[in-house]
């Protein structure tokens, strides 16, 4: 058995935010929002259950405008209309103990076109690489909508802050609009936006400019902390080399901690970096002292140990916690021979699951007990 002490040390972030260990809830979609894209009560439970035993809880994330909506059941942050919404889920998850973040993105071509009106858009007119997506129309946004993008993200912060989060995470990964215009697949732009890595960079850099000054108002410690995905698979996709430039560029924002997305804390690089080291220590290492979340695969104590002996300052538990609700608490009683192993279908009021994310897992994971991660946004 790993040493797991260090999983349950106090941690206080730059911003002065404090949380009581360095365990989180990962970012994970429920597809579960009201009708009206409020939070559900459904989802609220879910959220409230798993928030008794992490330091932080980092939601779903919500859509910043309405062009960036980018699935079904997805709660939005992109008007004050938001408010009561977004304030039911910061009390359930602070009433937790855990601190509450929530995740804001803009889906960009991801967005599905019978969600955002049939305008679809992204740094350049690149279809989604998604599987089946090839065909749908995307048009470039042009200087004028990015301008009003970044200043929605400030917008949902400030919102964030209105209704009792303790902090953003910006969503840069997954394929979203963020890594759309980081990535030379997606970008093909000539002007300040893109065509070159530098200018690939401006997006994200003044998404997070937009944010810290949106944090300039709240009156207690408010972190921000940024998601990104250090690989794309495609032509021209993105390879560890863009990433180290990424990284470069978010440790001199001095953010509460970046959070990188794997599908396998401990696996190694594809193109770029040193292919016999994990992707994670060479993140770690890159990032220097600002703090690194690590998630993927992540299922036992033990595995959440060699995540941070690889340089994860804290740990990301996605499936581990949909399958064991209380994970945390037991691995801290010493209970690890307790935790969950398998579900039935007779186990979603048990493990407090909202039916739609119920659906999606009971549909696409059942097989392999529930093989690692697809559902984390």
């Amino acid at each position: 058995m790993s040493d797991l002490s260090t999983l349950f040390q106090p941690y206080t972030f730059r911003s002065g935010v404090q949380v009581r260990n360095r365990l989180a809830l990962a970012p994970m979609t429920t597809i579960s929002a009201d009708p009206d894209d409020n939070v559900s009560d459904a989802e609220l439970d879910y959220v409230a259950r798993r928030a008794l035993g992490v330091g932080l809880a980092i939601t779903a994330v919500a859509y910043v405008t309405p062009g960036g909506k980018g699935f079904p059941g997805q709660i939005g942050a992109e008007h004050d209309g938001r408010l009561d919404s977004l304030r039911a889920l910061a009390a359930r998850i602070k009433a937790g103990g855990a601190r509450a973040v929530l995740q804001i993105f803009h889906a960009g071509h991801n967005a599905p076109p019978e969600l955002v009106g049939g305008d679809v858009t992204s740094a350049s007119d690149v279809p989604s690489p998604q599987p089946g997506r090839g065909h749908v129309p995307v048009r470039a946004l042009s200087d004028e909508e990015i301008r009003a993008i970044i200043r929605d993200f400030g917008d949902a912060t400030r919102r964030a802050i209105e209704a009792g989060f303790d902090g953003v995470e910006i969503h840069g990964a997954n394929g979203y609009l963020i890594q759309q215009f980081v990535s030379a697949h997606s970008n093909r732009r000539s002007d300040a936006w893109g065509g070159t890595p530098d200018k690939r960079l401006a997006f994200p850099m003044a998404v997070i400019e937009e944010v810290e000054r949106a944090r300039a108002q709240a009156t207690t410690p408010f972190l921000i902390g940024y998601r990104f995905s250090p690989e794309e698979p495609h032509e021209q996709g993105l390879t560890m080399h863009d990433t180290f430039a990424l990284l470069a560029a978010l440790r001199e924002r001095h953010l509460d901690y970046v959070h990188v997305s794997l599908q396998d804390y401990a696996g190694s690089p594809r193109r770029g970096g040193d292919p016999e080291r994990s992707r994670l220590q060479q993140i770690a290492e890159a990032l220097g002292d600002t703090p690194l979340i690590g998630v993927g695969n992540i299922w036992t104590a033990d595995d959440a140990a060699r995540a941070q002996a690889l340089g994860a300052t804290f740990v990301a538990l996605g499936r581990a916690l949909l399958l064991e609700p209380e994970w945390v608490q037991k691995v801290q009683a010493g209970q690890t021979a307790d935790l969950r192993a398998t579900f039935t279908p007779a186990d979603r009021e048990a493990l407090t699951l909202p039916a739609p994310m119920w659906g999606m897992l009971t549909g696409a994971m059942l097989k392999d007990r529930l093989t690692p991660e697809p559902t984390r946004r």
